[in-house]
């Protein structure tokens, strides 16, 4: 009997009508193709279990994909899945609450459902996204602080030392510029890169989400800072307009001299042979860069979450599910650091002994898991729609974060009104 049954093009298959009915004796597990090698392993451990797994994109981008298919199911009453992978924390802030007199989509899992002991297994704070009034509605599957990485041996080679400021960063752009043209600094080409790890790691006050009231100043001295630093390393060319995954930053990954990214970087970019692929004892994990008039904090850059459907008609087995997801050492946080403290040890761990990064990797990794700053919002809605839809065309067409960043603040209001937020 073949359990694993994957379907690609869930959407195709509600907008024609039909719906997934939901297995008293399986669960059906929505998640993305990063997830997929992880559900299969729950598979193999547990052959009880019948798995229905549907792959889609995971929300990846802020595509909407989990509201969207989830408001059908509602419209439908019926369809819905019982376990669903997203990288948006942010859904947190719609799935916990009744739309159109349908009760919310994620199970409280703090009140009963899963054992206290087992919750406190997770990371401090690592819960704290998913975290509505007391009540825990999700579990994160990685956490993704931003740290600074960078290539040691090309450092060594061209006689500098690697930056520990936001200031000595945007130095050693200069520095590339003027003597190494064609070597860079990173990339500013995907919609996650700006918003959560310049602007968030900058203190930048431009997505704060205080009761239901949303706020966001592009002119506050702090994000006016992070702006012109990109502004002038666009401008030399030291950092790349390109996507971190896209094949021009590939063909070029030679000449990549460092960048500051989440901790899921270790393996989605640098241990990848699509990626950077990079040759073992290059690259040091550094702790994150920090401004020198600010404090030593730093951003996130996603970190999924797993959410348990309050529609299942099989609990037991999603308790098991999740169990296993989230704290199994093999499969825990696909690559990047797990949010269960005993995985991300193990992990940790591993890293380490593999001798794979030059410097104290596990040292840099606490250091940015217990730095990220706490005045980031988490609304129903993404930056990274406004930053695609403002920032991105524009920076191609030539403009600057300065000349763009009222039109994106706008727009980030105008998305928050949309979904009945109060804009200050």
């Amino acid at each position: 009997m073949n359990l694993l049954r994957t379907t690609v093009a869930l959407s195709a298959i509600f907008v024609a009508g039909a719906a997934f009915a939901q297995d008293a004796t399986g669960i059906t597990v929505w998640a993305d193709a990063n997830r997929q090698p992880a559900v299969e392993a729950f598979i193999a451990a547990h052959p009880e279990v019948p798995v229905n797994l549907v792959v889609d994109d995971g929300s990846s981008g802020a595509s909407g994909t989990f509201q969207t298919k989830i408001s059908l199911a509602d419209q439908a009453g019926e369809g819905w899945p019982d376990v669903v992978f997203s990288t948006q924390n942010n859904d947190a802030a719609w799935a916990t609450k009744e739309t159109n007199g349908v009760q919310p989509f994620a199970q409280v899992l703090n009140e009963g459902f899963l054992g206290d002991d087992f919750l406190k297994g997770f990371t401090p704070g690592a819960l704290d996204p998913v975290t509505v009034d007391g009540k825990v509605y999700g579990l994160r599957n990685d956490l993704a602080p931003v740290l600074f990485w960078y290539n040691k041996t090309l450092l060594d080679g061209f006689g500098y030392t690697a930056p520990t400021t936001w200031e000595e960063y945007q130095a050693l752009g200069d520095k590339l510029a003027a003597d190494h043209p064609g070597y860079f600094l990173g990339g500013i080409g995907d919609a996650f890169e700006g918003p959560y790890i310049y602007y968030w790691s900058g203190q930048a006050p431009i997505f704060q989400l205080e009761g239901d009231t949303f706020k966001s100043n592009t002119t506050d001295p702090k994000a006016v800072k992070v702006s012109n630093l990109i502004d002038h390393m666009v401008a030399n060319k030291s950092l790349t307009l390109d996507s971190v995954f896209g094949a021009s930053f590939v063909a070029t990954a030679a000449n990549l001299v460092a960048i500051p990214g989440p901790a899921w970087y270790a393996g989605a970019l640098f241990q990848n042979p699509g990626g950077v692929n990079a040759k073992a004892g290059d690259w040091v994990a550094a702790p994150p860069l920090y401004w020198e008039d600010g404090e030593k904090v730093t951003g996130n850059v996603g970190g999924g979450v797993w959410y348990a459907s309050s529609h299942t008609t099989n609990p037991e087995a999603v308790k098991t599910f999740l169990q296993f997801i989230v704290s199994d050492p093999k499969v825990a946080g696909t690559g990047g650091l797990p949010a269960y403290q005993a995985a991300a040890d193990a992990w940790l761990d591993g890293q380490a002994a593999s001798g794979f990064y030059a410097g104290d990797f596990k040292a840099a990794i606490n250091t940015a898991a217990s730095s990220v700053w706490n005045g980031w919002g988490y609304p129903n809605f993404s930056p990274e729609t406004s930053w695609a839809k403002i920032i991105t065309p524009g920076l191609v067409a030539g403009k600057t974060m300065t000349d763009l960043s009222s039109d994106w603040q706008q727009e980030m209001k105008n998305e928050a009104q949309v979904v009945g937020y109060t804009v200050e």
